[in-house]
């Protein structure tokens, strides 16, 4: 007896989330969040909740300038900020860790930084000027303090030997001093999840939320000291601390088995970090473009795209890039102009109308999908935090260059959340390192 032939429904109906599903991954995602912030229960947990040492958001009183690193993926920013209060000028340089670097030693990555910061600074003439710095180090790290960020593993493709484990402002300070560099001062290390946060709160004092959907997928917010058993700092006020949530590693105990598909385990069975980052492998923009081109070749080999057939680049892992999810879904030409281009890039030679059809669909249904899951995180939060208004702070390249995903979000967010919290989403204008910045300008005026 012949399999049968599965139909674009029937493979992409295990992508498709109903809002009972998401609220039973929200209530699930309220139980790590829990046990994440309870000393006795933290081990269990899969989302670690790492408070960020940040307690309090800009008071628009902040002067004086800053430096701010930027460390999150294949590139890393350098920024200068000027900060007169509200009112802020900035200068950032963008600069490429080759692949070599990202997978060889700690030492080595620390060194490429160290240079390119004083490059930057030399190129600004500031190099003989003390100057208070802020490290957006975008990776899971455990805090021991505002300049203590501990690296708990690789995320993002990096595999750099002998810095899991170590302190990483330690690592920069030491790179830098080998250059013989004295005059930056590393006074703040943040998540970019808290950078975002941060940036955000510089232009309406309402945000305490911070998401990141980029090349990985995570979010902070500001809670109350009094739910955050793992805190043993001081007490003093305000009484509140960022907390780093890390719910990239959700579903890590296997409790989001009921949602994974053959394909999402595939694509972890064949990663650098297997088991890890599940949650994270459904969303961000590093699995997006893989998810599709999977189902693509599934279809395929169905006879159901392609007539069947598919070239070389197509049997690729990853050459089908996240982007051109974006690109695919913008496409409002009625010509399908976008899906030409990116077809031409993938050399497939002559599709069909229904070929362009179906690739839209599958497209659509994966970014749907992750949307509503970063949906049921930020409403898990709102329904936590009980605050009348939030503004929720949102960065990263899937959520900035996708032409439906905000939308998506929104709407998702409003049905998945009690009706008493209102919320608004905000593009994080200048991205982490600002806010990287302003965590050490807010540090400067709080020690004074």
């Amino acid at each position: 007896m012949t399999n049968k032939i599965k139909t674009l429904e029937d493979v992409l109906k295990a992508f498709k989330l109903s809002n009972d599903i998401l609220m039973k991954i929200s209530a699930l995602l309220l139980e790590e969040f829990e046990k994440g912030l309870d000393p006795d229960r933290n081990s269990l947990s899969c989302v670690k909740m790492y408070p960020t040492f940040v307690r309090d958001v800009p008071n628009g009183t902040e002067e004086g300038r800053f430096l701010a690193l930027d460390l999150g993926g294949s590139n890393f920013r350098v920024l200068c900020i000027n900060l007169h209060g509200k009112l802020y000028y900035m200068t950032s340089k963008i600069y490429e860790i080759p692949q070599s670097v990202m997978n060889g030693s700690g030492e080595a990555l620390f060194d490429h930084i160290a240079k390119c910061l004083e490059d930057h600074l030399e190129y600004l003439g500031l190099h003989k000027q003390v100057l208070p710095l802020g490290f957006t180090f975008s990776f899971p790290c455990i805090q021991k303090g505002l300049t203590n960020a501990v690296l708990v593993s690789w995320t993002k493709g990096f595999t750099c030997s002998a810095v899991v484990g170590k302190d990483v402002v330690q690592m920069l300070r030491d790179a830098l001093i080998r250059r013989g560099n004295e005059s930056v001062d590393v006074i703040a290390v943040v998540n970019d999840t808290t950078g975002t946060l941060m940036s955000c709160a510089h232009m309406n004092s309402e945000c305490r939320i911070g998401v990141i959907i980029g090349t990985g997928c995570n979010a902070c917010y500001m809670e109350k000291l009094e739910n955050v058993g793992t805190w043993n700092e001081d007490r003093d006020d305000p009484q509140q601390v960022i907390i780093n949530t890390e719910w990239g590693a959700f579903g890590d105990n296997k409790c989001l088995e009921f949602i994974r598909t053959v394909i999402d385990r595939d694509i972890d069975e064949n990663s650098l970090n297997k088991g890890k980052q599940l949650f994270e492998k459904m969303i961000s923009g590093m699995y997006m473009g893989e998810i599709v081109r999977r189902i693509v070749c599934q279809l395929a080999s169905e006879g159901q795209i392609f007539k069947g057939k598919l070239p070389e680049k197509f049997n690729t892992p990853y050459a089908f890039k996240s982007k051109y999810v974006s690109y695919i879904e913008s496409d409002c030409s009625g010509k399908s102009d976008e899906i030409k281009k990116v077809l031409q890039k993938m050399e497939v030679e002559n599709a069909t109308e229904k070929d362009y059809r179906i690739l839209r669909d599958v497209c659509k249904c994966v970014s749907t999908r992750s949307a509503y899951l970063v949906a049921a995180g930020v409403a898990t939060l709102l329904n936590k935090m009980k605050r009348d208004y939030t503004v929720v702070g949102v960065d990263g390249s899937v959520y900035r260059f996708h032409p439906y995903f905000k939308d998506l979000m929104e709407m998702k967010i409003r049905e998945l959340t009690d009706s008493k919290y209102k919320f608004d989403l905000m593009l994080s204008e200048d991205g982490s390192g600002r806010g990287a910045a302003l965590v050490a300008a807010v540090a400067a005026r709080t020690s004074k």
